[in-house]
């Protein structure tokens, strides 16, 4: 066990102040809840706490299309009229409303996200969180699934220029379609998702079957669950595969994202996990003692999303919290009784242990064809970067770079699949 982790965590209050929509699940607000929760217990005073630069629309491009991210960066409420053929074309309506401050929300989040991964890259930290990012679905081209910018795989472009192997794990009940699909034909992430399927639950995606594709083949990993999963029966296939894949795939960094709407009584999630039982899979993957960049995710009833991650963050730290929550500006939110910990939930789990084990000797048995390559193993390095081409005229001056964030933008060609459309994945049906 290294000596105490050094831990950087970043937060902006400009990202909890925007607004959805009157009736959109998805509430930023539970971003300051889950601050001032985590001030209330001072853990604030065991970590670095940045505020992260907001991206620049040149940073967002690294994975996303320019005209995407110029559509996203002009687009008002005030402006809507001016865009209406734009707004199908990228998929922006009642999931993906467009609100005040939509493209600064983009920027922090995924700033957060970008500059975590910096500093892990740079070795000033053990870990690194973010619980403001974690939005999965984004698409290239598109938004997705409250998504509107996907600050995950822009991340882990970031740690691909350090780490010849990153291993992405996601425990939102949504499948992490976007990121998957960023990364499907290569071997250099693996991606695994823990998520429900079936009953045409969004986004679609997500059957064990979904292995990857040509050097990506095996390098995804898929655990479709149903209705009911509890914390033993989680638990324990988590522990199982994540193991089996550390071991085989041996990532030089990992990337987590702890979407909070796989907890018992979310509003838009079936599953019956208890905080803790949510919190033991961040302990787990901390155990590695690989560098660690954890985000959040979804999460729709706010209150709990709060508890949730500032539980994880005292994991993190190595914290045990007291479960009586201190006084703090959002106590309200978390009566009668303002305790830390929710119980499990009382929805039928639909998962028989046949069931599980199945899954299980599916997942490891897809592992096993990985075991003996050898480009996985034993390519320390990556290959050279490439610089792109910056057009110094058609930046906004304020928005030039200096040699140094140019130096950061380094990038490899192939790191995305290729063809710049969307529609070229297999199974393109969010």
């Amino acid at each position: 066990m290294r000596s105490k982790e050094r831990i950087s965590y970043f937060y902006d209050g400009d990202v909890g102040s925007v607004y959805f929509g009157p009736n959109h699940p998805m509430k930023p607000h539970r971003l300051c809840m889950t601050h001032h929760l985590v001030l209330s217990y001072d853990l604030h005073k065991k970590m670095e706490i940045y505020r992260p630069h907001k991206a620049y629309p040149v940073e967002l491009a690294q994975f996303h299309s320019a005209d995407y991210v110029e559509f996203l960066h002009r687009i008002t409420p005030d402006t809507l009229h001016l865009f209406s053929s734009d707004l199908a074309r990228y998929n922006l309506g009642e999931d993906c409303p467009v609100f005040d401050n939509l493209f600064e929300f983009c920027q922090i989040y995924a700033g957060g996200t970008i500059d975590a991964a910096r500093r892990l890259n740079n070795q000033l930290c053990d870990i690194a969180i973010n619980w403001a990012g974690g939005l999965h679905h984004a698409k290239k081209c598109a938004a997705s699934g409250f998504c509107y910018i996907n600050d995950l795989v822009l991340g882990i472009l970031e740690l691909l220029k350090y780490h010849a192997r990153v291993l992405y794990i996601d425990i939102d009940v949504h499948h992490g379609d976007g990121v998957e699909e960023a990364f499907y034909f290569t071997d250099r992430v693996m991606t695994v998702s823990f998520h429900k399927y079936g009953d045409l639950y969004f986004p679609g995606t997500g059957d064990v079957k979904e292995v990857g594709e040509r050097e990506g083949k095996f390098y995804a990993i898929n655990v479709p669950l149903k209705d009911g999963i509890d914390d033993t029966s989680f638990i324990q296939l988590f522990k199982a595969i994540i193991s089996k894949v550390v071991e085989t795939y041996q990532p030089g960094v990992v990337v987590l994202q702890c979407g909070a709407d796989s907890l018992a009584g979310d509003r838009l999630g079936c599953f019956n996990l208890s905080i803790d039982g949510h919190a033991e899979c961040v302990k787990f993957v901390k155990k590695f003692n690989l560098a660690l960049l954890v985000t959040g995710g979804g999460g729709y009833t706010k209150e709990n999303v709060a508890r949730c991650w500032t539980v994880e963050t005292g994991v993190l730290l190595d914290t045990e919290l007291p479960n009586e929550i201190p006084d703090n500006e959002y106590i309200k939110y978390f009566a009668p009784d303002h305790s830390l910990k929710i119980p499990s939930g009382h929805i039928e789990n639909l998962n028989s242990k046949s069931y599980l084990s199945t899954i299980k000797m599916q997942v490891l048995e897809n592992l096993r064809y990985i075991q003996h390559a050898p480009s996985v193993q034993m390519q320390e390095v990556p290959p050279d970067f490439y610089i792109p081409d910056f057009d110094e005229d058609d930046q906004n001056p304020d928005e030039r770079m200096n040699q140094h964030t140019q130096d950061k933008q380094i990038q490899r060609e192939d790191e995305y699949y290729e063809g710049d459309n969307d529609n070229d994945h297999h199974m393109d049906n969010s």
